[in-house]
């Protein structure tokens, strides 16, 4: 018994895993720079939102973190705008500001950890998704 899920694909053609990875990864992307974006216009707005740790190796004031989670979620939401587009460029550019998203947030989680979990944890599945099989040929 076959079904229309039984159809062979084209070569050409993507995998369904590769499509709805790509689809989830422009999501996560777009809410990952809207996120990232928030957490630095927090930062920047009121500095004493966030917990200042002692004798934290990388310490950075606090609006010097709000710019670059700023500017960094304004790069990784265009490149979730991007992939909703099909835009191959996005696909690695997304992978890119994925890994330069996590190491961000990885030296942020001392200020506000739970956020900062939760971030590096979309990067990570949106790495995962852009870097399956098929997905730049969407």
């Amino acid at each position: 018994m076959s079904t229309q899920y039984d159809a062979p694909r084209r070569a050409d053609q993507p995998s369904g895993w590769a499509t709805g990875g790509l689809m989830f990864a422009a999501c996560a992307l777009t809410l990952a720079g809207i996120f990232q974006a928030l957490a630095g216009i927090v930062a920047i707005a009121n500095d004493n939102f966030f917990v200042r740790p002692r004798n934290y190796t990388f310490d950075l004031d606090t609006t010097a973190w709000g710019w670059i989670h700023l500017l960094v979620g304004i790069a990784v939401f265009a490149v979730g705008l991007g992939l909703f587009a099909g835009r191959e460029w996005a696909a690695v550019g997304g992978i890119a500001l994925a890994m330069l998203s996590a190491i961000a947030n990885f030296f942020f989680i001392p200020y506000y950890p739970i956020w900062s979990l939760l971030i590096i944890g979309l990067d990570i599945w949106v790495i995962w998704s852009l870097s399956r099989p098929g997905v730049l040929r969407t």
